[in-house]
């Protein structure tokens, strides 16, 4: 279902409407925007479920993943501490908010 989570990403950059209906349900969610795996599953998953593109939050967290990597800064090019590095996606999961602590998560060791 990654595939959905990239083909719902790119509806979402061409379609204001749809963008319009993510954030508006997004600014009327009830809990803490900082929990951003429940944020996900009551915001964006539902809306992904509605347009025949499902995922979950592992697809999610991998599209985000591969896309940062992807669109990561030339590590040849030094970075100075404390440095921004400038990415013009606004992710949902990466780098934002807090996450569930659970046994199991990704990147647990």
């Amino acid at each position: 279902m990654l595939g959905n989570a990239e083909k719902f990403f790119e509806l979402y950059a061409k379609d204001e409407e749809l963008r319009r209906r993510v954030l508006e349900a997004e600014a009327n969610y009830p809990g803490s925007l900082e929990i951003r795996e429940a944020v996900v599953e009551d915001v964006l998953l539902p809306i992904a479920d509605e347009l025949g593109l499902p995922f979950t939050l592992g697809d999610l967290r991998a599209f985000e993943t591969k896309h940062k990597l992807k669109n990561a800064p030339n590590l040849d090019v030094p970075i100075e501490e404390g440095e921004p590095i400038e990415d013009p996606v606004d992710y949902w999961l990466l780098d934002k908010g807090w996450t569930y602590d659970y046994e199991g998560a990704i990147g647990d060791k």
